[in-house]
Order: structure tokens, then C-alpha cells, then sequence
């Protein structure tokens, strides 16, 4: 089996400015740059829900598994979760009414492991037509359904290959590898400093950020040290089209609750909120 990484479900720092010396009365009479075009979303949050159909499921499975799950030659397949997250591995277990959890010995993150064909088969029927990556693709086909547990049951399993993010996929996807981040930035050739909002996915190649740009718009980025990649939403018009999705289809991880803060300071900023006193309180809170 693979390496097993820890999901990172902070939401980044929220709040960092990188002038030294600034007081809050400097940030309020600064902090105004690219926010005077910024479009409004409502106040109101959708109460949060979780996939209902077997559909819906079925994406957002779709999306954890391209993230942070594994079929292995063992023919299982395997799922990590922070321990923070552990409540969302008893859920999908229970929703498939297959599987065990189990913790890492000396790690902060849970395996939720299935094993059973018939818990196999019913996942494999969920994802089908629904996983976007080629790796899990290849390792459904591989280390599944080429098995001689399996090759008698005649799935036809295909990739979703199409450009249509409507669905649940992004969610599970950034239930697994995303995160919010707020932050003030100064530079030294601007009197303003830049309110970011800024939703980031890391992955080792850059196929599925490219979709994921088209969708949001934003940019992508390279990390040569690393050799991975990154998508940022970057600007307020990227950050509206997230968060008009992520109330449509709702994270189900502890991140939902990083996008609520991430989200209420989209709310500060359309307000101008952020331009008086309450930038203080926000900042210490956050």
C-alpha cells in the first residue's frame, strides 16, 4: 500500500499580514484593494445536508476516492481520515452498510477499509461513470475487476470524462485535499495591501486543476522544490463561483466549517466590514 498522508483540514492561516509594524488604524484605512467590484451572495447559509440520492452519493464518494482513497491489490478499498474527520468514516460506512474502521497506530488519521465483494460491488456501481482521476481508475480495473473474484460480474467501468461539475465530485474532492485560506498581503511597491480569499487544491499533476480552473477560473501553480502543483482561487470573482458551490453541494468534513468563516469574510469584504472595527475582532477570532 501506498504511503498514507494526513489530510490537512486547516483552513490555512487565516489571517497574516507580512508588513511589520502595522497597526489595525493602518489596515482599515488601507485594506481596500479589488474589493470595490466585488459581487454580493447572501447572508443566508443553506441548512448543511448530506448527499441524499444514491447519485449524489455516488459523486461525492467519487471525489474522496480520487483524493485520498486506494483499491489495493488486496482487492479493498481503503480510505484515510484525520481523526478529526472519523464521524464522516462511520457515516459512509453505515451509508454503504459495509466496512471497518480502524486507527493508525501512531498517526492522527483512521483507514476505513472494505474488503467484502458485495461492498466492493456496491461501490464500484456508485463510482462508476463518476471518478475523474486515471490512477484510481486504473487501480478499479487492475486490482478489482481483472481479479478472478470479480472478472466473471461483466462491469463495464468507466471514467466520468466530461467537463460537467455539477455534482457532488468537488465536494468529496475537497473533503480530501483543499483548503481555505485567508489572508492580508502587503508588497512594497503598493500603498494597499490585498484582502485574498484564497480555496487551494495540491496535487502531483495538474489534470484535474485544469478542469477545476475552467470551472472556478483562478489560477494554477508549480512548486518545483515539491514537484506538485496547485490551484488558487486568487480572485473575489473565483471565490463567489466557490462559494455558489459549496451551498449547492456541501462539504461533509470538517472543512464545511472552515468555509463558513472562509465565507463569512467574503460577507465582511462585499460590506465593507472589514474596513472598521470588526477587522480587529475577526482577526483575533480567526
Amino acid at each position: 500500500m501506498k504511503k498514507l498522508k494526513q489530510r490537512n483540514l486547516s483552513a490555512g492561516k487565516p489571517f497574516s499580514s507580512s508588513s511589520k509594524g502595522s497597526t489595525s488604524e493602518t489596515l482599515r484605512n488601507e485594506i481596500v484593494s479589488k474589493t470595490e467590484n466585488i459581487k454580493t451572495i447572501s447572508v443566508h447559509k443553506s441548512k448543511h445536508l448530506r448527499p441524499l440520492s444514491n447519485k449524489q452519493f455516488g459523486c461525492y464518494l467519487a471525489g474522496l476516492i480520487d483524493g485520498d482513497g486506494q483499491f489495493s491489490s488486496k482487492q479493498q478499498l481503503i480510505i484515510v481520515f484525520s481523526s478529526s474527520d472519523v464521524s464522516l468514516a462511520y457515516y459512509i460506512k453505515e451509508r454503504l452498510g459495509y466496512g471497518n474502521i480502524r486507527r493508525i497506530k501512531d498517526k492522527n488519521a483512521y483507514l476505513l477499509i472494505i474488503s467484502n465483494k458485495d461492498g466492493l460491488l456496491k461501490i464500484i456501481n456508485l463510482i462508476n461513470r463518476k471518478l475523474r482521476t486515471l490512477n484510481k481508475y486504473n487501480q478499479v480495473i487492475n486490482n478489482i475487476l481483472n481479479h478472478s473474484l470479480y472478472n466473471k460480474e461483466n462491469i463495464v467501468f468507466k471514467m466520468n470524462l466530461n467537463n460537467d461539475f455539477n455534482n457532488h465530485w468537488i465536494a468529496g474532492f475537497s473533503d480530501a485535499d483543499a483548503s481555505f485560506q485567508i489572508k492580508v498581503v502587503n508588497k512594497i511597491n503598493r500603498s494597499k495591501p490585498e484582502i485574498r480569499l484564497n480555496f487551494q487544491i495540491d496535487q502531483k499533476n495538474n489534470d484535474i486543476l485544469l478542469l477545476i480552473k475552467d470551472f472556478f477560473g483562478g489560477n494554477i501553480g508549480y512548486r518545483k522544490s515539491q514537484d506538485t502543483y496547485y490551484y488558487g482561487s486568487t480572485s473575489f470573482g473565483s471565490a463567489r463561483k466557490v462559494i455558489n458551490y459549496f451551498d449547492e453541494y456541501h462539504l461533509q468534513s470538517n472543512k464545511h466549517i472552515n468555509y463558513l468563516k472562509w465565507r463569512k469574510a467574503y460577507i465582511l469584504i462585499q460590506d465593507k466590514n472589514h474596513l472598521n472595527d470588526s477587522l480587529r475582532e475577526y482577526k483575533t477570532n480567526y
